[in-house]
């Protein structure tokens, strides 16, 4: 059976990364990318628990391992990482009230679980953690993270702009 529940220990946050570590494309072959999907960003221990500590991160459990995530990155964050703040600034072009919104910073589940829910089901516990004066959850994929791109798309979430940073064509999605 598998938990749907916020990270509290070091433990998990260190299977987060792990999985993480399955899922970029340098350990990944240019095929499994494509078939796939794969992850941009590379996180630190460090700033996966600051957010962490923030707003826990959404994870799925299934015997003690975590198999799922979705990570909570409260705005205070947005110059944290690099590739990522782009993304925060189209926020506070785009959104009368940015700071309601919260970034979805990596989404994941392992090649195990695939296709069983479990992406759709860390984005509904996601939604129904939110804190208080959050209501919309944001994030922006790769254009050529195809997977991901019809995967957000077949859970609701809707494109707000398509633009370009860091040679990379992004779509920044929103859930509401």
């Amino acid at each position: 059976m598998i938990i749907y529940t916020q990270a509290t220990s070091d433990w998990e946050l260190e299977q987060i990364l792990s999985l993480q570590q399955e899922n970029l494309p340098k350990n990944m072959s240019p095929q499994e990318c494509e078939r796939e999907g794969f992850l941009t960003v590379e996180h630190s221990m460090d700033i996966l628990k600051a957010m962490n500590d923030e707003c826990g991160h959404i994870i799925a459990v299934e015997d003690g391992k975590v198999i799922g995530y979705a990570l909570c990155m409260h705005p205070k964050f947005a110059k944290e990482i690099e590739v990522l703040k782009p993304m925060f600034q189209q926020i506070n072009t785009l959104l009368d009230t940015p700071n309601s919104s919260m970034a979805m910073g990596q989404i994941c589940v392992a090649k195990s679980h695939r296709g069983q829910g479990v992406f759709r089901n860390l984005y509904l516990t996601m939604r129904n953690r939110l804190p208080e004066g959050f209501d919309t959850i944001i994030t922006e994929v790769d254009g050529k993270n195809k997977k991901s791109l019809a995967a957000h798309a077949a859970i609701g979430f809707v494109t707000l702009k398509v633009y370009e940073s860091d040679n990379r064509e992004w779509h920044l999605v929103a859930l509401k």
